[in-house]
């Protein structure tokens, strides 16, 4: 082969390299910070409802790539400090956070569990992102004046830091025993898509607002 051609051939390997680095690159993250609920606790892999949003997200063409964040048992205080370097390594533009359940389970005061929430969100809009709420219940044996003020306190987030809020992730599935685990706390595999429309309805605006950036 010509010297020349050799060249021409070299360059267009690179550029097509080039290219498809930059395609990789330019899509956006989409990050779920959850615990058990959102990293799939007593499922197989590929059963929960973060990875059908992968697969939702990419069978409709959003420029988004969705990382899950979540631990099974995390709580408000494990996830603020693990937080710092999830925005660091992902610099999400989306991020839905999805906290707080183990922390009523244990009985935290809510003033600090709160707090925590607080500072997470505000991490998390520092660093660039538009931010999801999802609220969780925990079961009425641990008596209304815990209860209900845990329930009101994701209200309270998103009114005062006007977010858009799931207010109540696993709605319409403990209605139905026979989708629950048998701790009764996390929904089975079948139940997963369940948890993906509550919270699609209010991801879509946040993806349309930084995709209609680029002109998606």
């Amino acid at each position: 082969m010509r010297p020349h051609l050799i060249r021409l051939l070299v360059c267009c390997i690179a550029c097509l390299a080039f290219s498809s680095g930059w395609a990789a690159d330019e899509k956006y993250t989409l990050l779920v910070f959850g615990d058990s609920l959102s990293a799939g606790y007593g499922l197989e892999e590929g059963q929960g409802w973060v990875t059908q949003l992968t697969n939702k997200v990419a069978s409709e063409a959003w420029p988004f790539r969705v990382v899950n964040g979540s631990v099974s048992g995390e709580t408000s205080t494990g996830g603020l400090a693990r937080l710092p370097a999830m925005l660091a390594s992902y610099s999400p533009k989306v991020f839905v956070l999805e906290l707080g359940g183990n922390d009523g389970l244990r009985g935290l005061p809510l003033a600090i569990l709160k707090q925590n929430m607080q500072t997470m969100i505000d991490l998390a809009e520092a660093a660039g992102a538009v931010v999801i709420l999802t609220g969780i219940q925990i079961p009425p044996n641990y008596g209304p004046r815990y209860t209900l003020p845990f329930a009101e306190m994701y209200t309270e987030l998103a009114v005062e830091n006007d977010l858009a809020l799931v207010p109540f992730l696993i709605e319409g599935i403990p209605q139905q025993p026979e989708l629950m685990q048998n701790d009764g706390i996390h929904p089975k595999a079948e139940a997963q898509f369940m948890i993906l429309d509550n919270v699609w309805p209010l991801l879509v605006p946040a993806l349309e607002e930084i995709a209609n950036t680029r002109g998606h």
